[in-house]
């Protein structure tokens, strides 16, 4: 009896335990503005992006991991690192199946940032995102979204799809002078057509 009881107790704690590191939790998210974005709890991986390679609009630049600020919003790269992208460490490596996310600014006080050619990209043009392995995941865009940051669609952008998928995210709108804020948010959605090494 006692052998049952201690038996129940351990198969329990485990059940706890397994539960409070595969939960997901809500937090508020984006590249600027206030989305709820599920992270997988002690999600870390090896394997992680690098670069973002973006032909038609000129982009080649470095990608950092990025998680969440202490107020919940998604961490995005400081505003003098104009030319930097974040990818959100909580979600998918791009390439694998999921939709990893990678966020970067539009424009900065000293100019046009990474991401603001964004708006260019058409149905059919390649992403290329060189991954920490040696591995190249090519996407292709799918289209292109703008919507108001209070509106912004999160189970489209950050729920489970059975591909693998792409989401860049900037800011998008005039820039409003008494908010200090964009109050649009431009959405890129890709898929993932090719990998190769890189």
């Amino acid at each position: 009896m006692r052998i049952v009881l201690v038996l129940a107790m351990v198969i329990a704690l485990v059940v706890v335990f397994i539960g409070l590191f595969t939960s997901a939790f809500e937090a508020r998210a984006e590249a600027g503005a206030s989305v709820v974005v599920r992270a997988e709890a002690g999600t870390s991986a090896v394997v992680r992006p690098v670069r973002v390679v973006i032909p038609g609009i000129g982009v080649d630049a470095p990608v950092r991991p990025v998680g969440l600020e202490a107020s919940g919003e998604i961490e995005v790269p400081s505003i003098s690192a104009r030319d930097l992208a974040g990818w959100y460490r909580y979600g998918p490596v791009p390439g694998e199946t999921g939709p990893a996310v990678i966020v970067g600014h539009f424009k900065t006080r000293s100019g046009p940032a990474v991401f603001a050619r964004a708006r260019e990209l058409r149905r059919g043009d390649r992403i290329e995102v060189v991954r920490s392995d040696g591995r190249v995941a090519a996407f292709t865009v799918d289209g292109l979204q703008q919507v108001r940051k209070a509106e912004f669609p999160t189970e489209k952008v950050y729920g489970n799809i059975g591909h693998p998928g792409l989401r860049l995210i900037t800011c998008a709108g005039v820039f409003d002078r008494k908010a200090r804020a964009y109050p649009d948010n431009l959405i890129v959605y890709a898929s993932l057509t090719s990998a190769r090494p890189s």
